[in-house]
């Protein structure tokens, strides 16, 4: 009970000016990945109170940030489209009838994530290797960046990554462009200098408001967060909002996805997957930040129940945001109160605040994700290319790629796949089989190694049934027999001694390798030999796939 109080007071006033860093960070993010997936801009910021909400209060980790995300914004485009199409071909046409079955989705999404949680599987964020999670904090610091560059609206409005010869004659000529760019170093400079004079206040915040206090009182025309707004939605689009409402008409629209099952569930199952690895990741990062230790499966839970709640509450649903998460590290924010403060705030803003927040400059905003963007990029990254093997840096500069070309989720489980086949190759080459005689003539090889599927065939080599002597022992006090392609390569080169009429001996093997063996080869038990010296530990195999 303590340690939840201390949660909550311990860090009192960074808690509360971090989180409230943090809510007007999240504003332009959440309007822009709603637009993202094709849905009002308001089920993006009730998204993001609701997922803040509930993570900050019952998540794995104090101080991380969860709400609407781009990883997962892309992932729902396709269902809601299908969704709005089958809406408008019904005899009596629904309007949005995608955004009710994001809401449906969102459901199975949330069952999905609670039960990872259930099961445990939080704890396999822990074989994720250092490059891959290198790689994962450049790619995305990559991927925060370019999206920075399109808030710059004479950018993408000019064509930047166009053939147009005459973009760089109009940018130069373009003073609201170099106007933005100004207030975005004013930015960055206060929250560079400001930590040298004083930590007692969030610099992130500090700057914002030094900003939007320069240009409102003094009148300069800048894109603010209504003028986004606006430019995303229409004249008429606003911050201003009400009270999330219970979705009670999802129920009876169930019968509406008809054929479009396997659409609703691979759609609940990419996004549920994306936002634990998305999530596991960030609190991997955040752990590494805060030298303190979250637990991934009290996460898994916790995100799971957020979405649920958005999809009874009519959110938009989400996950860890690791942009925010590293803002509210930075600026001081390390209990559950940060989050809490962050999203109850967002919900200030939708409710009595939308006038004064939509006159924030996005300049300010964007220099606060640069300076996220120059924290979360890995420059370390550099100097270890010499100094590690070449394998690790071309895992980490193609899980950044992956994350800068497809999204963070293909990439991480890219990365980790890759690090496993290098792992196995590595590994593979580790057997060895040392070769000596007993004075009565017995050959033994002494095995050294691991015994896997990636190394059976450099093992079968090792053996000449043949030519050696009509008596072997084969010692593994060394080795390790690890999977069930190890057992079926032992299994096969005792049955090539048998079958020619030599006697085998196997020694030091463990009491589940015996088993494994003898099941459905009774008479190797005269050839096993057992001993106090024996290993103890499990294979990773199924016990009732285990064949001769």
């Amino acid at each position: 009970m303590s340690k939840l109080f201390n949660n909550f007071v311990g860090n009192l006033k960074n808690d509360l000016l971090s989180g409230l860093t943090v809510a007007l960070a999240l504003v332009p993010e959440a309007v822009a990945f709603a637009f993202v997936a094709g849905i009002d801009p308001m089920v993006g910021l009730y998204g993001a109170f609701m997922m803040g909400l509930i993570t900050s209060l019952f998540g794995g980790r104090p101080g991380m940030i969860s709400g609407a995300t781009g990883a997962m914004a892309v992932v729902m485009v396709h269902m809601i489209a299908v969704g709005n199409e089958v809406g408008n071909e019904l005899a009596q046409p629904i309007e949005n009838l995608g955004l009710q079955w994001l809401f449906i989705t969102l459901l199975i999404v949330g069952a999905i994530q609670i039960s990872a949680g259930l099961f445990k599987l939080g704890k396999f964020v822990r074989l994720i290797p250092h490059p891959v999670m290198m790689g994962f904090v450049n790619g995305l610091a990559i991927v925060i960046f370019l999206a920075q560059l399109g808030l710059f609206p004479q950018i993408s409005e000019m064509g930047m990554f166009e053939q147009n010869t005459t973009f760089w004659d109009d940018l130069f000529a373009n003073t609201a462009f170099w106007t933005m760019s100004a207030f975005v170093l004013l930015t960055m400079a206060i929250m560079f200098f400001l930590p040298k004079l004083t930590k007692a206040i969030p610099s992130a915040l500090v700057a914002i408001v030094v900003v939007a206090a320069i240009t409102i009182s003094l009148g300069i025309d800048v894109d603010t967060v209504g003028s986004f707004l606006k430019s995303k939605g229409g004249a008429d689009a606003t911050l201003e909002g009400s009270l999330p409402t219970f979705q009670y008409q999802i129920f009876s629209l169930i019968e509406t996805i008809k054929g479009n099952w396997m659409l609703i569930l691979g759609s609940a199952v990419t996004l549920a997957a994306v936002g634990l690895i998305e999530s596991l990741m960030t609190l991997n990062l955040v752990d590494d930040l805060t030298e303190t230790r979250g637990s991934g499966n009290r996460e898994c839970v916790a995100q799971g129940a957020g979405n649920m709640i958005n999809g009874l509450f009519g959110g938009m649903g989400g996950c860890a945001m690791i942009g925010q998460s590293i803002i509210n590290v930075n600026s001081g924010g390390r209990g559950r109160l940060s989050g809490v403060v962050a999203s109850v705030a967002l919900l200030l803003f939708i409710l009595f605040g939308a006038p004064v927040i939509e006159q924030i400059p996005i300049a300010a905003l964007v220099g606060v994700m640069f300076m996220v963007v120059i924290g979360t990029f890995a420059w370390s990254s550099f100097r270890i290319i010499n100094k590690v093997p070449v394998s690790d840096i071309i895992v980490l500069i193609s899980v950044s790629a992956i994350t800068v070309i497809a999204d963070l989720a293909i990439a991480v489980v890219t990365g980790v796949i890759m690090s496993a086949l290098i792992f196995a190759w590595n590994s593979a080459k580790r057997i060895r089989a040392r070769k000596s005689f007993k004075e009565d003539g017995t050959k033994v090889y002494e095995i050294w190694g691991p015994l896997f599927f990636g190394s059976v065939t450099d093992f079968n080599n090792k053996f000449d049934p043949k030519s050696d002597p009509d008596m072997i022992e084969i010692d593994f006090i060394e080795s390790r027999v690890q999977d069930h392609s190890g057992i079926e390569a032992l299994r096969g080169v005792a049955n090539k001694y048998l079958d020619l009429g030599k006697k085998i001996k196997l020694t030091h093997l463990s009491p589940e390798c015996k088993e494994l063996l003898m099941r459905n080869n009774p008479e190797f038990d005269t050839i096993i030999e057992s001993s106090i010296e024996d290993p103890r530990y499990h294979i990773a195999t199924d016990l009732m796939d285990a064949e001769v």
